[in-house]
């Protein structure tokens, strides 16, 4: 049987730190795979954010538009759209939309399952940089929570 995930019918769930996050595969999606996890992210102009966090699963972020602002561990670097980052397990990054527009991105991770950032960030739980977690790379976007 085939099974389908629509974008244009899949409401998704808006972030305190200025995005909205649509499950394309896992979490409330039709579509469910024991490996890895599959969403599209829209980051509000002006900086939207996935903020500083971490996780035990592999990750790549892939800007689909705009430009953002991707931090990785002590390192900060500037994506443009077509671009992709690869996130190894438990290192602290983020994703800033530093544009005037609205970012659009792709998220994959693996094995599949849950995020704890996701319910961090809704509880206003989310390690805060340089206290419960590391600090930010020196220039960066301050964390919004």
């Amino acid at each position: 049987m085939i099974i389908i995930s629509d974008l244009r019918k899949t409401e998704g769930r808006g972030y305190p730190a200025g995005r909205r996050t649509q499950n394309v595969v896992g979490g409330l999606s039709p579509i469910k795979a024991a490996n890895f996890a599959m969403g599209f992210v829209t980051l509000q102009a002006d900086g939207g954010q996935v903020p500083w966090h971490n996780q035990d699963q592999e990750e790549v972020y892939f800007l689909l538009e705009g430009r953002a602002e991707f931090c990785l561990g002590n390192e900060k670097i500037i994506l443009e759209a077509g671009q992709c980052a690869y996130i190894p397990t438990k290192v602290f990054h983020q994703i800033t939309n530093i544009g005037e527009g609205e970012a659009k991105m792709i998220y994959v991770y693996g094995p599949a399952g849950d995020v704890a950032h996701w319910r961090q960030e809704l509880d206003g739980t989310l390690p805060r940089a340089g206290i419960e977690a590391p600090p930010l790379p020196d220039g960066a976007k301050k964390q919004r929570t």
